[in-house]
């Protein structure tokens, strides 16, 4: 997967795009994917996205992400869902990892799959919260996301420096922004 925006313009950066755009690459760019995913869990999951109509949103929570950057998810069969991604596969799929840094942006294709080996290597108990038949359940589906594009925010030395460079700049008033955001390609 090869990204080719330079930058989505999200911010009031007053920094050069060279300290603040920064595209990461192979497992780099998979490991912070992986990092903002699991630690955000849940996240928006956007289908029926090139109909021309407003997109089908629903949060969901990523099962695993796994070494090819594929995101996988559990539905049911019959949902609207699975019916919106079998008629058009392309999706988009936003997480937060919390207030002030981790976002990620996922566009890709999605494919509906029965595989029960993979059922049983993602199954929790707590998903029986909506799959009551467990994971024997004849209607459970994976969802594999498989990424076409991914873009990130996030900041360059964790929470805590972000934290003091914001509370620094209401202070002197001078801008330190500490973000940064780019492409992931992997």
């Amino acid at each position: 997967m090869e990204n080719t925006q330079e930058s989505r313009d999200s911010s009031n950066n007053t920094q050069p795009n060279e300290e603040h755009i920064k595209t990461l690459k192979g497992h780099e760019a998979l490991d912070k994917l992986k990092s903002i995913a699991t630690k955000a869990e849940n996240c928006f999951f956007c289908t029926n996205i090139k109909t021309g109509l407003p997109a089908s949103i629903r949060p969901m929570n990523v099962l695993q992400v796994d070494d090819e950057g594929n995101l996988w998810f559990m539905s049911m069969k019959d949902s609207t869902k699975n019916t919106e991604i079998a008629s058009d596969p392309f999706t988009h799929v936003l997480f937060q990892e919390n207030t002030n840094s981790g976002f990620l942006n996922v566009y890709g294709i999605t494919e509906i799959s029965t595989d029960q080996a993979k059922i049983d290597e993602l199954w929790k108990p707590l998903l029986k919260v909506w799959f009551q038949g467990g994971k024997d359940d004849p209607n459970i589906t994976l969802l594999k996301v498989v990424p076409t594009n991914v873009y990130y925010w996030d900041n360059k030395h964790g929470d805590v420096v972000a934290f003091a460079k914001m509370a620094a700049s209401v202070i002197t008033g001078k801008t330190m922004d500490d973000s940064i955001e780019g492409n992931l390609d992997f």
